[in-house]
């Protein structure tokens, strides 16, 4: 029962992802990405206060000193890979960049193997044809490889390391305590690097002010919260598989409000990946003795 309702969570988490793809490639002309990250992360731990104020209320110092060091590890992670991400969207396509983060599907369960966590044969297959479907549906066969996508592929390889993080650390708290202060570390870390070396103006960041607003409710304060919880009770390899869907969520983002057209190639893409995830998370057979 927790597993499905976990895997529920990733899922919802992933829609909300996805259309944050498109959110974020609204704002790449007019606000750097440290101002962007910076604003809507604090946004997101401001929108959970409410939850967090009574709940933290009741922890002893032992627990919050910890909370705090733990909190700022998962923050600073977070802020480096969001950064990273949305630099690298700055010159490449939306597409590209949904696929090459989506490459933590692999690199997830590869460093897990590393620390001793081994996933079974079917996990495996899953992982790789998740890949196949993932190129099928981000990549075009007119792109090429530009310095964007290397930036974005460092931001897949920290949120790869802040997804074991989290499968680490999430374990030990309560998932408001831990989003509220870990959002709060990655905006103050983005901000205090915005402030000597970008450039931004009040009128380019109220323009931008939906983009921001939903970043920082839904992606930040709703969808991180939901994977902090949602960790607790999988894996991480099968929660990278559940949240690679954001690139098929981004893609249906950008058919509704931005007026694309999936090709059939991408559409067989986004099938494959879907049925990837399925299998994924049904249940293993038990060896018989």
């Amino acid at each position: 029962m927790k597993s499905s309702v976990s895997s529920f969570l990733l899922l919802l988490t992933s829609f909300i992802w996805g259309f944050a793809f498109v959110a974020q490639s609204q704002v790449t002309s007019l606000l750097g990405p440290f101002i962007y990250n910076g604003i809507r992360m604090i946004l997101g731990a401001i929108v959970l206060l409410p939850l967090f104020i009574p709940l933290i209320k009741k922890r002893d110092k032992k627990y919050i000193k910890s909370l705090i060091i733990d909190s700022l590890i998962c923050g600073l992670l977070l802020a480096l890979a969001s950064n990273l991400q949305q630099e690298g969207i700055t010159y490449t396509s939306a597409g590209k960049a949904g696929f090459i983060t989506s490459l933590y599907i692999l690199l997830v369960p590869v460093i897990s193997l590393l620390m001793g966590k081994k996933s079974s044969t079917k996990t495996w297959i899953c992982v790789l044809t998740g890949l196949v479907g993932a190129f099928l549906l981000s990549i075009s066969s007119k792109e090429s490889i530009n310095k964007g996508d290397a930036i974005v592929f460092l931001s897949s390889i920290v949120f790869s390391l802040h997804i074991i993080a989290i499968d680490k650390l999430g374990k030990k708290y309560n998932g408001i305590e831990l989003s509220t202060l870990q959002f709060f570390f990655a905006g103050l870390s983005s901000l205090i690097v915005s402030f000597f070396f970008e450039r931004t103006t009040l009128d380019a960041i109220l323009s931008c002010a939906w983009p921001i607003i939903y970043g920082g409710v839904f992606s930040c304060g709703i969808a991180y919260t939901l994977q902090v919880v949602g960790q607790k009770y999988t894996s991480p390899t099968k929660a990278t598989l559940l949240l690679s869907l954001e690139s098929v969520f981004s893609a249906l983002g950008g058919a509704l409000l931005l007026s694309e057209r999936m090709s059939e190639k991408e559409i067989f893409g986004a099938s494959i990946l879907f049925l990837s995830v399925l299998i994924a998370q049904l249940p293993d057979k038990k060896k018989k003795n």
